[in-house]
């Protein structure tokens, strides 16, 4: 059955644990960033110990304002800078070599995952993971070098720092108490006005990435119709809209920013203030209203740059959301362990049945397709012609009914064992940045008298001709280069080279002109006369007379028909 589409789960919190789940590099990046952060706290109270006994020395013993009555405790405030400055500067640079790793990471297991999802729930969720994996999952950077080591410098420096104020003045620790919940309450009412925005920009971008992409594949044809600028219109719209979602996310950051450092100042001043008086008073001693002094603010900077980066790492932690729960349905690939022999044996369609959206394509489909045969499946589209080659490969699981292969469930079969044995055709061959030549010796490099009779009955050869450099012809991504019908026949030609003992053609004869689709037939005779089991996917006349056997495929129990 079908999965469901990427829907949006319940929140995980300030830091996702996936995270930790799907990358190594993230977990040795963790307990970096925590050693790190202690290392930068210790010295943060060291130095305010430290400034504060130097400070009220002087003011208060005329005696010791000398530098020689302080080389200690300068060499322990020196030493403490600079081991702050060093680990600060290891922790920045180790975090952006570990969010490029952890990026990487990702990426590489979304791919993983992508390539063993069935071909029609890939389809469904295709642009989705490509904008995910391509541009958004990169904003995780964000979260990774700023909002993560501000969220770990939270839970270390502000309650250690606190404890020491309290130690020094319980008035001003007091007062911080009071006032340091205020941060996290106003960030939770900015969390709330802004809840939603970064999903509605990743969706904004996904939809006009997919329009654009679209747009692209089809600018031939419709500069061929001179209609290349109807889409014109639709495509600024979503331009517009990105925009807008994008302005409103940024308006918010740099509002938020503001109130935070607005907010930490005030109740720093209200620490100030409070020690000012009572040193006025001379209810406090000097050294320890310094002390407290210089670290108020360092109990506010941690939940200030929380606040900060969050709106910067907040697209990240989406589209890293979005990844996760790809790799939470992942599943193994599904092999069994036995192996069979395809060469003259039969395939058996047992009451097969895929479910789908729209219910099952194919539903209770039942065919006996014979070695040295051509079986050819035929009905309307979106009947499952298609995921019946998709269910005979083993990469759609049925809901119902049985493939079997020589008598052996497909569930069963080695499928590394059972793919070499099949040469397969789909309706979208694949193509690889490249030349001609490396195309069709994907698979392996034949003989030469080989190609040159699969080139011949793919109808290719004249395609080699109108193209001066022939097999060296260079060729993109997809196939771009070559025309459609340039393209089938490149494929075919793959796919006849191969001696496999199974052929699953998906529309052969697609793009092709009646004497190309002629001569194609004819190898495709040739093939099965040789012994191989031909399974082809067509609705032509002349692909339906080629057949030696009729499949009618629909949501309803198909007919069989033997070809007359």
């Amino acid at each position: 059955m079908t999965a469901p589409a990427l829907a949006r789960t319940p929140a995980k919190g300030p830091v996702d644990p996936r995270l930790w789940k799907y990358s190594r590099s993230a977990r040795g990046y963790l307990l970096a960033t925590v050693g790190l952060s202690t290392v930068v706290t210790l010295c943060i109270i060291v130095g305010a110990l430290t400034i504060g006994r130097i400070l009220a020395g002087v003011i208060t013993d005329p005696a010791a304002r000398t530098v020689s009555a302080w080389t200690a405790e300068l060499a322990v405030l020196a030493g403490a800078m600079v081991v702050r400055v060093l680990a600060t500067g290891a922790q920045s640079r180790y975090a952006h070599r570990s969010a490029s790793r952890v990026v990487a990471e990702l990426e590489i297991e979304v791919l993983t995952a992508a390539t063993r999802f069935e071909p029609r729930e890939l389809d469904a969720e295709r642009e989705e993971l490509a904008v995910v994996v391509t541009r958004a999952i990169g904003g995780l950077r964000a979260y990774l070098t700023g909002y993560l080591p501000a969220l770990v410098l939270t839970v270390i420096v502000t309650p250690l720092v606190l404890l020491v104020i309290l130690i020094q003045d319980v008035t001003s620790a007091v007062i911080i108490a009071v006032t340091l919940p205020l941060i996290p309450i106003f960030m939770i009412l900015i969390g709330l006005l802004t809840k939603g925005r970064a999903a509605a920009t990743l969706t904004t971008m996904t939809r006009l990435s997919t329009q654009l992409l679209d747009l692209l594949a089809g600018l031939p044809t419709l500069r061929a119709l001179r209609r290349e600028h109807g889409p014109a219109a639709r495509i600024r719209a979503l331009g517009d809209a990105h925009r807008r979602t994008t302005m409103r996310a940024l308006k918010v950051a740099f509002l938020s920013s503001m109130v935070l450092e607005l907010l930490a100042t005030l109740c720093v001043a209200l620490v100030a203030v409070g020690i000012g008086l009572r040193l006025v008073f001379g209810e406090m001693t000097l050294e320890a209203g310094i002390i407290a002094l210089i670290l108020a603010p360092e109990v506010y900077f941690p939940l200030r740059a929380v606040g900060t980066q969050f709106h910067a790492a907040e697209d990240g932690v989406e589209a890293a959301d979005r990844a996760f729960r790809v790799l939470d349905r992942r599943t193994a690939q599904r092999s069994g362990g036995r192996t069979v022999d395809a060469e003259s044996a039969d395939i058996e369609l047992d009451g097969l049945t895929v479910a789908s959206r729209d219910g099952a394509a194919p539903a209770g489909l039942t065919a006996l397709c014979r070695a040295g045969t051509i079986t050819v499946l035929t009905g309307a589209n979106g009947a499952g012609k298609s995921t019946a080659l998709h269910a005979i490969l083993g990469v759609a699981t049925p809901s119902g009914g049985v493939v079997r292969i020589g008598g052996v469930p497909v569930a069963g079969l080695d499928l590394e064992q059972w793919w070499a044995q099949v040469a397969w055709l789909p309706q979208r061959p694949v193509l690889i940045p490249g030349t001609i030549y490396e195309n069709v010796t994907l698979h392996g490099v034949p003989d030469a008298d080989a190609l040159h009779a699969a080139s011949r009955a793919a109808g290719f050869e004249e395609v080699l001709r109108d193209h001066p450099e022939g097999w060296d012809t260079r060729v993109g991504q997809g196939g771009v280069g070559l025309s459609l019908g340039e393209l089938q026949r490149l494929a075919l030609t793959r796919t006849f080279v191969s001696d496999a003992a199974v052929m699953l053609l998906d529309e052969p004869t697609a793009h092709l002109d009646s004497a190309n689709e002629k001569t194609v037939l004819q190898a495709v005779r040739g093939a099965a006369d040789r012994g191989v089991t031909v399974i082809m996917v067509g609705h032509r006349r002349s692909v339906l007379h080629a057949g030696d056997r009729i499949v009618e495929v629909s949501g309803s129990a198909p007919a069989e028909l033997d070809h007359v």
